[in-house]
C-alpha cells in the first residue's frame, strides 16, 4: 500500500470514530435518567449508620445480597419518631439520585417506617424505658439465690432443648435434688399467658409451696422466636414471683426483658443449671475443708482453756488467798491515810481563808459604811423635796401670768369696759356692716351682764342720710 492509499484509510477511520463524552457529562445524563424514575419504595436493614454534626444521617440499606447508599437531610431527621438503629429493618421512600462527584447513585429518603423485626425492637426499647422508669430493674429488688434447693421448679417447654440442658448439668453436679418440670409454651400465641400463669401457680399453690427457685427459658432463636419473654405480663409475674427466679432465654447474645427483670440471668441454659446448684464433690470438699477447720478450731480452742487452767491452779492465789486480802486491806489503809490528810490540808487552808476575810470586814466596818449612806441618801431627799417646791411656785407664777393674759384678752374684758356686741336676731353670726340687716329688723345687742333686743328703725353708714 503506497503513502496516498494510507493517508486515504486514515481519513475514513476519523470520519467514522464514535462520540465521545467526558465523565461529568457522562454522570449528567446517567443522574437525568435515574431521577426521572421518580419516587420509589424500599425495605431493607439499616448498617452503617452515621449521623453527623450538620444534622444530616446517612446510612446503607441493605439486604441479603445487596445494599444501596442513603441520606437523610436535616430537615427530614428532625421530624422522625423512630430511633434509628443498625439492624433495624425499615421501609422507606424517597428519590434516586447520583452523587456527582463520586459518581454512585443513592436514595434521598422522605419517609421511613419500621417494619417486622424493626417494629418488634422499637417495642422492645418503649417497654424497657417504661419499665426502667417503675424501678423493676433496680438490684434492691434481686432475691438472693439459695445455696443448697431442694426443690427446683422449670418453667418451659418440656419437649425443648433448653430442658434437657438443664436436666443434665443439674443431675450431673448435684442429682440430689428434686426438678418439676411446669410444661408451657415458649412461643407463638398465648406463650407468654402461659409462662405467666406458672409462675404464678408455682408461688401461690400448696402443694408447690417447698419450691426453692424457678427456672424460666428457651433455647436460641430469632427476636420473633424470644418474644413471649419481652412481653410485660411475663415480666410483671417475674417481678412480683416470691420466689428467686433465674432466666435462661437463648443464647449469650439473645438479651430479653425478662432477663433484665430476674433475679439472675443465665447466658445459656446449661449456665442456668450451673447457677442453680453447685457441685457435689465440690461440696464434699468444702465440707470436708469446714471441718478439718472446725477440728484444728476445738483443738486450739482446747489448748488455749487447758493452758490457762494450769496457770490458774499454779497461781499463789489458790495456795495463799489471804495474801490477796490484806494486800487489799493494806491498800485501803493507804487510801484512807491520804484521804484524811487531804481532808486536813484543805481544812486548813479553808480556815486561814475565812479569817483573812473576817479580817478584811472588819476592816471595811460595813455599819459605818451604811450610815454615811443614809445620811447622805437625807441629804438628797431634802434637796429633791426644795427643788420641787421652788418647781410648783415657779409653774404657779406661769399659770397666773397666763391666766392674766387670757383676761386681758377675753371679749367679756372689753364688754366691760363699755362695749357691746350686736348679732342678728338669730343669734348665728355678729353685724359687722350695716348691710347685714335692713328696717324693720330685729337685733341683739349684748353687754356684759345682759341683753338688749332692738329693731331696726333705719340703717347706713357714718356721713349718709
Amino acid at each position: 500500500m503506497n503513502n496516498e492509499e494510507l493517508s486515504r484509510s486514515t481519513k475514513i477511520r476519523k470520519r467514522q470514530a464514535p462520540e465521545s463524552y467526558t465523565v461529568t457529562e457522562l454522570t449528567r445524563i446517567i443522574k437525568g435518567r435515574v431521577e426521572d424514575i421518580g419516587r420509589v419504595w424500599l425495605r431493607g436493614e439499616i448498617s452503617n449508620l452515621k449521623c453527623h454534626s450538620s444534622g444530616h444521617v446517612y446510612l446503607t440499606l441493605k439486604d441479603s445480597d445487596n445494599q444501596i447508599n442513603a441520606i437523610i437531610w436535616r430537615y427530614n431527621s428532625k421530624n422522625q419518631e423512630i430511633e434509628l438503629k443498625d439492624g433495624l429493618e425499615v421501609l422507606v421512600s424517597g428519590d434516586l439520585t447520583i452523587y456527582g462527584p463520586q459518581s454512585k447513585y443513592q436514595v434521598t429518603i422522605e419517609t421511613i417506617e419500621p417494619q417486622g423485626t424493626g417494629l418488634l425492637l422499637i417495642a422492645f426499647e418503649n417497654l424497657k424505658k417504661k419499665l426502667a422508669a417503675a424501678g423493676l430493674f433496680d438490684r434492691r429488688h434481686k432475691k438472693p439465690l439459695p445455696l443448697l434447693p431442694r426443690k427446683i421448679c422449670l418453667v418451659t417447654s418440656p419437649t425443648g432443648a433448653a430442658v434437657q440442658d438443664i436436666l443434665n448439668v443439674i443431675s450431673r453436679r448435684f442429682p440430689r435434688v428434686t426438678v418439676l418440670i411446669y410444661p408451657v409454651r415458649v412461643q407463638g400465641d398465648g406463650a407468654a399467658q402461659e409462662i405467666a400463669e406458672a409462675i404464678a401457680v408455682i408461688n401461690h399453690h400448696a402443694d408447690l409451696a417447698d419450691v426453692d427457685v424457678i427456672i424460666t427459658g428457651r433455647g436460641g432463636g430469632s427476636l420473633e422466636d424470644l418474644w413471649a419473654f419481652n412481653e410485660e405480663i411475663v415480666v410483671q409475674a417475674i417481678f412480683a414471683s416470691r420466689i428467686p427466679i433465674i432466666s435462661a432465654v437463648g443464647h449469650e447474645i439473645d438479651v430479653t426483658i425478662a432477663d433484665l427483670v430476674a433475679d439472675r440471668r443465665a447466658l445459656t441454659p446449661s449456665e442456668a443449671g450451673e447457677l442453680v446448684v453447685p457441685r457435689l464433690d465440690q461440696v464434699y470438699q468444702d465440707l470436708q475443708a469446714k471441718g478439718r477447720q472446725l477440728q484444728m478450731a476445738s483443738y486450739n480452742r482446747l489448748q488455749l482453756a487447758r493452758s490457762n487452767l494450769d496457770r490458774l491452779a499454779t497461781h499463789r492465789a489458790l495456795f495463799r488467798p489471804l495474801d490477796r486480802v490484806r494486800q487489799l486491806q493494806q491498800k485501803t489503809d493507804g487510801y484512807w491515810q491520804r484521804l484524811h490528810t487531804t481532808l486536813e490540808r484543805q481544812l486548813h487552808r479553808r480556815r486561814i481563808c475565812l479569817s483573812q476575810l473576817s479580817n478584811l470586814l472588819q476592816l471595811q466596818r460595813p455599819l459605818t459604811r451604811v450610815e454615811r449612806d443614809r445620811q447622805h441618801l437625807d441629804h438628797l431627799r431634802h434637796r429633791l423635796f426644795r427643788a420641787m417646791q421652788k418647781r410648783v411656785e415657779w409653774e404657779l407664777r406661769r399659770l397666773n401670768n397666763y391666766q392674766s393674759h387670757l383676761q386681758a384678752l377675753s371679749p367679756l374684758a372689753v364688754l366691760r369696759r363699755g362695749y357691746s356686741i350686736t348679732y342678728v336676731h338669730s343669734g348665728e353670726s355678729v353685724v359687722r356692716h350695716h348691710r347685714q340687716v335692713k328696717p324693720g329688723d330685729l337685733i341683739w345687742t349684748r353687754m356684759a351682764n345682759s341683753w338688749i333686743l332692738s329693731q331696726v328703725v333705719t340703717t347706713g353708714s357714718k356721713g349718709e342720710k
